[in-house]
C-alpha cells in the first residue's frame, strides 16, 4: 500500500513554460519570437525543467517535515480532547457507614469481539453518606404562614396531609434527612392510600428540590412508583452536589422538598391533598464526574545525561489535558525532586525545575541552553544531574471520539469498590474530539499568521474559539443583530452519534462557555462585546406517506425512512454535505421528497407535510412548504411520522 502523495504545487513543465512566456510578453514586449528555436525559449524550457524537478521533490515532503515547518511559525497540532460525563455507583444495600469511591477508580464499557473497552476514570472522590428520615415538615404557599412540623404525626400513624386543602401551587412537603447527602441517590419508601385524587399518577404536578445553602436546586427523579403519593412505592432522587444541611422550622437536617407546581392542560392538579402513612429514607448510591482516560502510574522515563535539552518519550500517548500540570520526579540524594510543567521555557531561569510536555507526541522536554550574543550560554530551566533517574508518578492517556459513549454503556467496574453492586452513566458522555490532522493544521497556519492571536473578523472569532475549546463540534460567529460592536459566537458541542437527537445534549455546558468567553475576552477588539451561546434550534417535524415496493416490509421501510430524516435534519452531521445543517439554511419540503425517494424500497413518495416545532415545549405550527431559519438557526429533528402503504 503506497502513501498518498501531497500536492503542494500542481504546476508542471508546460505550465511553467507558458507562465514564463506570458511574463515575457508583459515585461519584454520587444521579444516577439517565442518559437522553440529561439535561444531564450530554450533557456526558459531548461529552467522550467529544473523547477519541475524541484516541485516533484517538494511534493514528496512527508507530513513530519510539514509539521516542522508549521512548528517554525508556532503552529502545533491540537491534542485529542477527552470526553467527560457522570457515572452513578449503586450500592448493593443501604449502609450505616459511608462508602467511599476513590478518585482514580476506573469504569469501562463491556469488551466486544472487535473493540477494546472504553475506560473512564473518576475525577474526584465520592462519599456515599448514609442517612435516614429525621423530620417531616409541611409548608403552604402563603409566605406569612410558618412551616409546620409533622414528624410526630407521621410517627404516630395520623397520616398527615402533604399539601393544604385544597392544594395550591407552592405548597410543599419537606423531608429532613439525618445528614446532607451531596451527590448521592436517596431512596424514599412511602406508604400512602389513594387520597390525592385528580392527578395523572404517571406525571404528578410536583417538583423535587434540595437545599444548597442559598436556595433550592432541582433534583432528578430516577424513578417514582408512588403514583403521586397515592399508593405504596419508592421515589429515588439524585441529589445535587451542592446539598447542605440547614435549619427549617427550628429543625436542622439535610432538606429535600416536594413542591406542588402550576397545573397545565396535560398536567391536572390535586383536588384533595395526599396523605402519608409512613416514610423511610436511605442512601443507595451516588454520582460523580469521570473522564475518558486511563491512568498510568510510576512510569520510569530513563536516566539523565546531565546535558540541556533532553527529551524523554512517554510510553502511552496522547496525554489527556488536565486542569493540573504534569509532575515529573528526578532522583536526588535526598529522594525525589518534583519538576513542574510550564507552557514554555521563555520565563524559566537556570535554577527553575521546569519541564514542557508535548501532549501530542508524548515527550517530556527539559530546558535548553542558548548561546547569547556575548558568547555566554544561558540555561532556560535547570538541568537534571547526570545519571539521575527520571520518572512520572502519574499521568492520564486517552481522549478522542470513542469517549462519546451513549447513556447506560459504562457498566464494568475495573476497580471494584466494596458494597457497590453496579455502575452506569445515566447521561451520555460528551466532549471527546479527535486530534487535529496535519491538513487542518495546514489550513490554520495561514490564519494564525494573519490574526496573530487577535479577533477582528468573524473568521478570527471562530478560529480562536476552536483553539479555546477543541471539543466543540461546530462554531459560527454571527452579528448580534443590533447597533454596536457586539458579536455572537454560536457553539455546538460534540455528542455521541446515538445522542444527536437529544436536545439537551446539544446545549454547551456553562464551564465550556465560560472558558471560551475568558479566552476571547483577552483577544477581542477594544469595545467589542462577545456573547457565547448555543444556536437557535428550529424543530422540524416531517409527516410523510410512502408507497413501498413489492417485497419490502412496511415496518422496515418505516424505520429506514424515520432514521433518514433524523440523519438529514441533524445539527452536527446532517445537511446536504453531511457536516451539519448549514446555519440559516431554510428547510423546504422538496428536499424531503429527494431524501425519502432515494431510499431502498421506496416506490413513491405520495405526500409530505412540513411542520415547525418547539423542541422545548413540543408545540407544533401549521403545515408549510418552507421553514425559514434565522442566521443563528439550525434544523433539529423532532418527532417525524412516516406512514407506509402498498
Amino acid at each position: 500500500m503506497s502513501l498518498p502523495t501531497p500536492n503542494l504545487d500542481d504546476r508542471r513543465f508546460q505550465d511553467l513554460v507558458d507562465e514564463a512566456k506570458r511574463r515575457v510578453q508583459q515585461h519584454c514586449p520587444e521579444w516577439t519570437d517565442h518559437n522553440v528555436s529561439d535561444p531564450g525559449v530554450t533557456l526558459i524550457e531548461a529552467f522550467a525543467h529544473m523547477v519541475d524537478e524541484l516541485l516533484y521533490r517538494l511534493n514528496r515532503v512527508p507530513d513530519l517535515h510539514y509539521l516542522r515547518f508549521l512548528d517554525l511559525i508556532g503552529v502545533k497540532l491540537f491534542p485529542p480532547t477527552a470526553a467527560r460525563g457522570e457515572v452513578t455507583f449503586w450500592l448493593s444495600a443501604p449502609r450505616d457507614v459511608p462508602v467511599v469511591v476513590p478518585a482514580g477508580a476506573q469504569v469501562a464499557t463491556e469488551r466486544s469481539e472487535v473493540e477494546d473497552p472504553v475506560v473512564f476514570t473518576v475525577d474526584r472522590e465520592l462519599t456515599v453518606v448514609p442517612c435516614s428520615l429525621a423530620h417531616l415538615v409541611t409548608a403552604v404557599a402563603d409566605p406569612d404562614v410558618p412551616p409546620a412540623d409533622r414528624t410526630d404525626e407521621l410517627r404516630d400513624g395520623k397520616a398527615p396531609e402533604v399539601f393544604a386543602d385544597p392544594p395550591a401551587a407552592g405548597d410543599a412537603v419537606l423531608f429532613g434527612l439525618s445528614d446532607a447527602v451531596p451527590g448521592c441517590a436517596v431512596l424514599l419508601r412511602v406508604e400512602a392510600h389513594a387520597e390525592g385524587r385528580g392527578v395523572d399518577p404517571r406525571d404528578p404536578p410536583w417538583a423535587w428540590e434540595a437545599w444548597n445553602g442559598a436556595g433550592w436546586s432541582p433534583c432528578e427523579v430516577d424513578r417514582d412508583s408512588t403514583g403521586g403519593f397515592n399508593q405504596p412505592g419508592d421515589v429515588v432522587l439524585h441529589v445535587p452536589h451542592s446539598h447542605t444541611a440547614s435549619v427549617v422550622a427550628r429543625l436542622r437536617a439535610g432538606w429535600l422538598r416536594c413542591r406542588a407546581v402550576e397545573p397545565g392542560p396535560d398536567r391536572p392538579t390535586y383536588q384533595r391533598p395526599p396523605k402519608l402513612l409512613a416514610v423511610t429514607a436511605a442512601t443507595i448510591g451516588g454520582t460523580t464526574a469521570a473522564t475518558h482516560a486511563d491512568v498510568v502510574r510510576g512510569e520510569v522515563l530513563g536516566v539523565s545525561e546531565g546535558v540541556p535539552g533532553q527529551r524523554f518519550p512517554l510510553a502511552r500517548t496522547p496525554v489527556v489535558v488536565d486542569e493540573g500540570a504534569l509532575v515529573v520526579e528526578v532522583a536526588c540524594p535526598d529522594g525525589w525532586e518534583r519538576w513542574h510543567e510550564v507552557r514554555s521555557f521563555a520565563e524559566s531561569g537556570p535554577q527553575d525545575r521546569h519541564v514542557v510536555l508535548d501532549r501530542v507526541g508524548g515527550e517530556v522536554l527539559f530546558g535548553p541552553a542558548v548561546r547569547q550574543p556575548g558568547g555566554g550560554v544561558r540555561h532556560y530551566g535547570a538541568v537534571p544531574a547526570k545519571s539521575a533517574a527520571v520518572r512520572v508518578p502519574e499521568y492520564r492517556t486517552g481522549g478522542g471520539l470513542r469517549g462519546n459513549v451513549a447513556r447506560g454503556l459504562l457498566r464494568v467496574q475495573r476497580d471494584p469498590v466494596p458494597f457497590v453492586s453496579s455502575v452506569t452513566n445515566r447521561r451520555p458522555a460528551a466532549g471527546g474530539v479527535a486530534g487535529e490532522s496535519v491538513a487542518d493544521a495546514a489550513l490554520r497556519g495561514p490564519l494564525l499568521l494573519r490574526t496573530r492571536d487577535r479577533a477582528v473578523t468573524a473568521e478570527d472569532y471562530e478560529l480562536l474559539t476552536r483553539e479555546a475549546a477543541p471539543e466543540i463540534a461546530r462554531v459560527r460567529c454571527v452579528p448580534a443583530g443590533e447597533a454596536g460592536s457586539a458579536v455572537r459566537v454560536l457553539v455546538v458541542p460534540s455528542v455521541a452519534a446515538d445522542e444527536e437527537s437529544d436536545f439537551a445534549a446539544l446545549q454547551p455546558g456553562a464551564d465550556v462557555r465560560e472558558r471560551i468567553e475568558r479566552f476571547l475576552e483577552q483577544r477581542r477588539c477594544v469595545g467589542a462585546r462577545v456573547s457565547v451561546e448555543p444556536p437557535f434550534y428550529q424543530g422540524v417535524t416531517v409527516v410523510a406517506q410512502l408507497r413501498a415496493r413489492a417485497g419490502t416490509p412496511e415496518d422496515v421501510l418505516r424505520t429506514r425512512a424515520v432514521q433518514a430524516l433524523y440523519d438529514y435534519f441533524n445539527p452536527v452531521s446532517g445537511g446536504p454535505d453531511g457536516d451539519g445543517w448549514p446555519f440559516g439554511r431554510p428547510v423546504q419540503s422538496g428536499e424531503v421528497f429527494a431524501v425519502l425517494q432515494r431510499l431502498p424500497g421506496v416506490e413513491l413518495v405520495e405526500d409530505i407535510r412540513l411542520f415547525g416545532a418547539n423542541p422545548v415545549t413540543g408545540e407544533r405550527g401549521a403545515a408549510v412548504a418552507r421553514l425559514d431559519l434565522p442566521a443563528n438557526g439550525l434544523a433539529f429533528s423532532y418527532g417525524h411520522q412516516v406512514r407506509v402503504a402498498r
